[in-house]
């Protein structure tokens, strides 16, 4: 199945774009979408942290995905 994926800050610049499409097994969990966007866009793992958000709700444990879900991808945000 297909998932759209928003990208933010530094993600939207290594993944060329605010929304990017992968393709992911039915049953892929947000463990699994990281390990996938990980080799697709080898900087992401460079990154300190990787937030993950479904249907506009932070994930912290795995959560598996489902066709129609709102996915976003939120490095960590610094400011001052």
């Amino acid at each position: 199945m297909k998932v759209d994926i928003l990208t933010f800050g530094i993600a939207r610049e290594i993944c060329g774009g605010r929304l990017i499409q992968i393709d992911v097994e039915a049953g892929t969990d947000t463990d699994g979408l990281r390990l996938l966007l990980a080799e697709r866009y080898p900087a992401l793992s460079g990154l300190a942290q990787l937030n993950i958000a479904v249907n506009s709700e932070y994930v912290t444990e795995p959560v598996t995905l489902h066709p129609g879900d709102e996915i976003a991808i939120i490095p960590p945000v610094s400011g001052g």
